[in-house]
């Protein structure tokens, strides 16, 4: 795997803390009011964070098993607008937050430590993405990390937009 990708992936969870930190504190459940433009998904500043601990524990850990342990299994995408409006996200806890994603991290982490290179060939079909080797996976990972820190900046952008009128 690419020292690069598993180092991104390492430094992501402070990243993401200090990138939620630097959102002011009235703008933590601030909505804009239109989201295009958007590198991620349209979520507030506390939906992101909750978000990427969710995805992280039901989507990629269990894509990672999967794809290990089963022959080209279809790993489906996960509605994460509508889990995100189901789920008390608004009243979330953000220190538990963070200590749920750091410890689900260090666990995928180990998962990809324990990973063969013939493993990382392992193919899947994920929903969204088509066929792609379980190497291509944690790419994706990597890649979706990438998407919420842009989506904070974003918000960022329209906070400073409205603050500045």
């Amino acid at each position: 795997m690419s020292p690069i990708t598993i180092a991104t992936l390492a430094a992501f969870p402070q990243q993401l803390e200090a990138h939620y930190a630097a959102i002011p504190e009235a703008y933590k459940h601030w909505a804009p009011p239109s989201w295009d433009g958007i590198p991620s998904e349209p979520f507030t500043a506390i939906e992101q964070v909750c978000h990427v601990r969710d995805i992280e524990i039901e989507g990629y850990h269990l894509r990672l098993q999967r794809t290990l342990t089963e022959i080209d299994p279809f790993l489906p995408a996960i509605d994460s607008e509508a889990v995100t409006a189901e789920r008390p996200y608004s009243s979330a806890n953000t220190d538990e937050v963070f200590a749920s994603f750091r410890s689900a991290r260090a666990k995928t982490l180990a998962m990809i430590a324990a990973i063969t290179p013939e493993q990382f060939a392992r193919r899947a079909e994920f929903e969204g993405y088509g066929s792609l080797s379980l190497r291509s996976l944690v790419h994706f990972l990597c890649s979706h990390d990438q998407q919420h820190l842009a989506g904070l900046q974003w918000l960022l952008g329209k906070i400073e937009a409205v603050r500045s009128q």
